[in-house]
């Protein structure tokens, strides 16, 4: 596949994520490595919705450690049940969270941030890391996006490690 997105920029969401699901197919079929595939689902994910924040933390013994992301620099590492991130790893459940401000223990890695959606990632049985999308807008994030971000950290080949 060449390395170029197509979607409608006057879709749905729901329709966006479907236009891209099977690109993110075919971009990350056959490669094994984790950075490459999770470093392009990252960008992939960015382009077509415009997210102001975009990134993967990989779980390294009872840490979250910054992983490929797209946007401003990040927070290098959170805790086991620390902010959004590490209460979605905690919980082993997606959090959405329509005011970051409300969210007891939040970090705040930029001050734009007002929105968040974290999603655990899974591999055999286990959570591996989290996707981390942040929004410079309040209550950007619903059910369509956790629906198809969980379908997209299921189906998507992530590589090895």
């Amino acid at each position: 596949m060449a390395e170029q997105l197509t979607y409608k920029k006057n879709a749905s969401k729901a329709e966006k994520y479907l236009d891209l699901i099977p690109q993110l197919n075919a971009l990350t079929n056959g490669e094994k490595d984790r950075i490459a595939n999770l470093a392009n689902i990252c960008a992939a994910l960015k382009e077509t919705f415009g997210f102001f924040w975009i990134g993967f933390y990989l779980v390294k013994g009872n840490e979250l450690i910054l992983g490929p992301f797209q946007g401003s620099i990040a927070c290098t590492r959170i805790a086991k049940g620390k902010g959004v991130c590490g209460s979605s790893w905690e919980r082993a459940e997606t959090l959405i969270v329509d005011d970051v401000d409300q969210f007891p223990g939040h970090i705040a890695c930029s001050s734009l941030s007002k929105s968040e959606i974290v999603v655990p990632v899974w591999q055999n049985n286990s959570i591996i890391g989290v996707l981390d999308i942040d929004s410079d807008r309040l209550a950007d994030f619903d059910a369509t996006d956790k629906l198809y971000l969980e379908r997209i950290l299921n189906e998507i080949n992530l590589g090895n490690e």
